[in-house]
């Protein structure tokens, strides 16, 4: 039965390079994707595209491409990913550009366009409140649909050595090589669901390898200072190994993938994607050897013909400082630090939309807790102050009183830091399938 091999060569814009470095040399990958996306990164990038039309594709992409390039000097494996963000066409150019200086053998670089719909989204309804997403006026920054995958076949049977995308659906980019390799048809429901599966699994890089899994003295990870990206071998039928490359840091088990196969999932037995719903709840894992898993029982059905939008848009401006009080009675200085704040801001005034202090070390993580006895006192705190505001002023003004707490705040404060920047925030909306026209086009480097 014929195996095709998938690697993950990044999980979130900022993941480690390194390691998708070694899948690219050693893995003997058929394809190695880098999964870049979140819907705050998406909304960032048709920010940054705003201020430089040319901008708007991931920050590390160079560096990437640098780094893997003369890795598949042979082509090999084929590369897909949603790094082109706001602008994958741009993104697909100046990979043209790295290709030819570095002296790479001829590429076909894909760039798959047609995901932003800002210009037809404003009669549609917002998920959480049901107001139409035109309301938001010139507040609205981005609305990028989470498209399948269509074009990325397209990309790939047109012969491309480098699929770049923008807000693609994160298992679509694991999904569509298969789709591609095995000629599933696109209402082979099974098959879409068990590639889904593959997708998911495969789609935060280290987090099935032991990445956000170790728990000290309680679920060990062997060596994560050089953990290994994983890799999936899967067969015609869409089961599949989760693996990783012998000699790397991290484990592929039993755990390490049901941790995964959980993550960011509400009903399994209802995943809603582009292509189709599929259905997780009969998956069976079974250790098959050391750092090698065994996963198969996905299925699916017919997809919703909705294709979910992330919206972004201008929420205000965010003011925040901190300042660190230690030893004897912190926990009391560092609460006192925070009522200052809160009676010079005069938190309730309409410049100040919300507001938060915390101690860090204390209650930032669990609000409810506000004193402690002193047998049980932290030797350090850190108090942190954030408002969201309606303008860069107000924002600068939090700022502003957390730093003169060095000198009009409790005994014994330091390590101011401070920070503003502007707010996108984000909501969902959904749009029909058939209103998001996409296209591929072509680079050649």
């Amino acid at each position: 039965m014929k195996t095709v091999r998938i690697g993950a060569g990044a999980g979130f814009s900022g993941d480690r390079i390194e390691p998708a470095v070694e899948l690219a040399e050693k893995g003997e990958l058929d394809y190695l994707v880098f999964e870049c996306l979140a819907e705050r990164t998406m909304a960032l990038a048709q920010q940054a595209r705003l201020e430089n039309p040319d901008a708007g594709f991931d920050p590390l992409l160079e560096r990437r491409m640098r780094a893997i390039l003369p890795a598949i000097g042979g082509r090999k494996p084929r590369i897909i990913s949603n790094m082109g963000a706001a602008n994958p066409l741009g993104a697909a150019r100046r990979i043209a550009e790295i290709a030819r200086e570095l002296g790479c053998a001829p590429l076909r670089i894909a760039a798959v366009t047609g995901d932003d719909v800002l210009d037809r989204i404003s009669d549609y309804k917002l998920e959480d409140g049901g107001s139409l997403v035109g309301a938001l006026g010139e507040r609205l920054v981005s609305a990028n649909a989470y498209v399948g995958v269509g074009p990325i076949v397209a990309a790939l049977e047109d012969g491309a050595d480098i699929v770049i995308c923008g807000r693609a659906s994160d298992t679509a980019l694991f999904l569509a090589p298969l789709v591609h390799e095995f000629g599933w048809a696109m209402d082979d429901w099974q098959s879409l669901g068990r590639g889904t599966l593959v997708g998911h699994l495969l789609e935060c890089s280290a987090q099935v390898s032991g990445g956000y899994f170790a728990d000290p003295g309680v679920k060990e990870v062997p060596n994560p200072a050089h953990i290994g990206f994983p890799l999936a071998e899967i067969s015609e039928d869409g089961n599949a190994v989760i693996t990783k490359l012998p000699g790397t840091g991290g484990c592929v088990t039993r755990a390490t993938c049901a941790e995964q196969l959980l993550y960011e999932i509400h009903d399994p037995a209802r995943y809603y994607q582009p292509d189709v719903i599929a259905d997780f709840s009969n998956v069976m894992l079974s250790e098959i050897g050391p750092d090698r898993v065994a996963v198969s029982g996905a299925t699916g059905v017919a997809a919703s013909g909705q294709l979910k939008v992330s919206v972004g848009y201008r929420d205000g401006w965010l003011g925040e400082g901190q300042i660190s009080y230690a030893g004897a009675n912190c926990v009391a200085r560092g609460n006192l630090a925070l009522a200052i704040l809160e009676e010079r801001l005069a938190v309730k005034g309409s410049s100040v939309l919300e507001s938060r202090g915390e101690l860090i070390g204390l209650n930032a993580v669990s609000p409810g807790v506000r004193a402690i006895s002193p047998a049980n006192e932290p030797p350090e705190v850190r108090a942190r102050f954030a408002a969201r505001c309606a303008s860069r002023e107000d924002a600068e003004r939090v700022a502003d009183e957390v730093e003169s707490l060095y000198l009009c705040g409790p005994a014994g404060g330091g390590g101011v830091t401070r920070r503003v920047r502007e707010i996108i925030g984000i909501a969902s909306a959904f749009v029909p399938a058939d209103r998001v026209p996409l296209s591929v086009q072509i680079v050649v480097a």
